[in-house]
């Protein structure tokens, strides 16, 4: 499954910064489709910790925003459509927390010609 995530910064003006992310629950991977003024890289890994979604950094496990209150049930269906997000190794830090909100659910498996997560998984076993 896959879930579309606009995450805006803490700054609450009449253009926020912005990251629009789609999240692949399956491979456990997110990659930023659009951005203004957040600087984050073109995709990484997703960590589930405490009930928070955790976007790190491709190979690392140094987070770069937490989603706080984006849940999953066992069916794939998704409890929250809002919440807050944190910035931790960001100068948005300072500002406090941001916002993320659901814009999309896509459930069918999606196969693309040219994958952006080509070799993920050497990544993930050079790694370990």
């Amino acid at each position: 499954m896959r879930l579309t995530i606009l995450i805006n910064s803490p700054e609450r003006t009449v253009n926020p910064d912005f990251a629009l992310v789609w999240l692949d629950t399956k491979e456990k991977r997110w990659s930023r489709e659009s951005h203004h003024g957040v600087d984050l890289p073109t995709w990484g890994e997703i960590r589930e910790s405490d009930g928070q979604t955790v976007l790190c950094a491709p190979a690392s496990d140094r987070p770069l925003c937490t989603i706080s209150g984006l849940t999953l049930t066992r069916l794939q269906e998704v409890s929250t459509t809002q919440g807050t997000a944190i910035w931790p190794s960001s100068e948005l830090q300072a500002q406090g927390p941001g916002h993320w909100r659901l814009q999309a659910v896509d459930r069918e498996s999606i196969h693309a010609a040219d994958s952006l997560f080509a070799g993920h998984r050497e990544l993930r076993l050079r790694r370990h």
